[in-house]
């Protein structure tokens, strides 16, 4: 990633300050990090600094603007992803599990058909499903999140010029049957492609980007799996550009959401939450590489729909110390590594002590280069004589997904040397951050609610 000084951000952001509210900004980038909050950026810029050794801070955090918000919902002080997206599309509180109304299930408008009537072109993306909470807030209107089906007909229905994510869950009813989804979505204008490379045969004003991989369908997958030929976010954030450049080059806005960072810390997964952040970065990057060539014109928002896990730069293993250092050695998710131990147990195939060993030193550096204690060492083979051999095992839930003993034991024995700590597989009431430069960007300083922050936008956009 390139990271610009900070000196040029502040004096780039200072001549946009001082433009009148009359001049607003032309390219609105807004970009939700699913999940991320102040511990998840800390780990992540500790990271940065003491393992990358790199001497400036997280592109985010260079902005001059870098405050906080708060994130409950109308219906509790813990917010689920369907009304914090809600709130940060539409600047209007709603119940837990509602997208795109009110807690009286009256519809509420987004900024993006706001500011579609005003001539905006909008792209929509995220690493997740376009169906999800977060992205479906910006042009869906349902009582409850789970319905893919709807989502998807609102989307087709909606002015969004490029539409992008992993998979469309409302292809294919409950049943696994498929639905009219596609023929609606085609009849609405919107092409249907799967990855960037298909890009160039689009000849429509509108595109749905969707995954290479149809098997992932509530993400992308991870930065950290690396997984060869699937979409990432950084991809998809300079396909989206170029689109909005060519169909509407006067203006647009972007809306543009990590969701992975969310899904990597339902899992309690430290790695893949600040690999997924880095990645995140990298696409920040490209908005930022433009603001430079347009200060004047631009506004970048980033900030988080919530919490998830109570991420912390901490921990009872490591007091007063972190050692991240040890997360270069961690090469599959918790999600991947608990993939490939519920496949051994399907297969009921012989895989012993020392074959889960190999792996172990393989994908998580243990005894090589994570410095595994002979009691630890003990303690992950009674696990794997549990799990594997007697198959008696417990088992940790997740929003996502599900861990068996033995991979909940590998992973708090990583965290027992990087020195991060959780509170909860779940969401948090913690406060996230908000980092904005560009025009008028001053106006996010303070504590912010995050229903406030599309309407801040909108007013910098409308003059008052």
């Amino acid at each position: 990633m390139k990271i610009k000084s900070i000196l040029l951000s502040a004096l780039a952001c200072a001549s946009a300050a001082t433009m009148s509210a009359a001049e607003a900004p032309r390219y609105i980038f807004y970009f939700i990090g699913d999940g991320m909050g102040m511990g998840h950026v800390m780990s992540a810029e500790c990271y940065n600094r003491t393992v990358r050794g790199n001497n400036e801070r997280l592109l985010m955090m260079q902005f001059p603007v870098a405050s906080a918000a708060t994130t409950f919902s109308a219906s509790s002080p813990i917010t689920d992803s369907a009304a914090a997206g809600t709130a940060l599309a539409t600047g209007h509180k709603t119940q837990n599990g509602m997208i795109g109304m009110n807690p009286d299930t009256v519809a509420v408008s987004s900024m993006a058909v706001s500011l579609d009537k005003l001539g905006y072109g909008i792209g929509v993306i995220t690493t997740g499903a376009p169906d999800d909470a977060t992205p479906g807030a910006f042009f869906a209107h349902v009582p409850n999140r789970s319905m893919y089906y709807e989502i998807g007909r609102d989307a087709a229905n909606s002015s969004v010029s490029f539409l992008g994510g992993s998979n469309l869950r409302g292809l294919r009813d409950r049943e696994g049957n498929p639905t009219d989804l596609a023929e609606i979505i085609e009849k609405s204008g919107m092409t249907i492609v799967r990855g960037t490379e298909a890009l160039s045969s689009v000849k429509t004003d509108r595109v749905l980007l969707l995954n290479t991989d149809s098997l992932l369908v509530n993400d992308l997958g991870y930065a950290i799996d690396s997984v060869p030929g699937i979409v990432t976010l950084p991809a998809m954030t300079q396909a989206c550009l170029d689109h909005l450049e060519k169909q509407s080059p006067d203006k647009f806005f972007m809306m543009i959401e990590d969701g992975s960072i969310d899904h990597a810390a339902h899992s309690n997964d430290g790695g893949a939450v600040v690999k997924e952040i880095i990645s995140f970065q990298d696409a920040i990057s490209i908005a930022y590489d433009f603001y430079l060539a347009h200060p004047d014109e631009t506004l970048i928002v980033i900030t988080a729909d919530h919490d998830t896990g109570g991420m912390a730069l901490g921990n009872q293993h490591v007091p007063y110390d972190a050692h991240l250092k040890y997360l270069d050695y961690q090469h599959i998710s918790k999600d991947r590594f608990s993939d490939f131990c519920k496949n051994i147990q399907r297969q009921r195939r012989i895989f012993t002590w020392d074959d889960m060993r190999e792996v172990l030193e393989a994908k998580m550096g243990f005894w090589k280069g994570v410095p595994v204690t002979e009691r630890q060492t003990e303690e992950l083979k009674e696990t794997f004589d549990r799990c594997f051999v007697n198959h008696e095992s417990g088992e940790q839930k997740s929003m996502y997904a599900s861990y068996n003993d033995f991979v909940v034991k590998v992973f708090s024995i990583m965290d027992s040397f990087t020195g991060i700590g959780w509170t909860a597989t779940h969401h948090t009431g913690g406060m996230v951050p908000v980092y904005a430069v560009g025009v008028d960007a001053s106006r996010f300083n303070g504590l912010n609610d995050n229903t406030q922050i599309p309407i801040k936008i909108m007013e910098i956009v409308t003059g008052r």
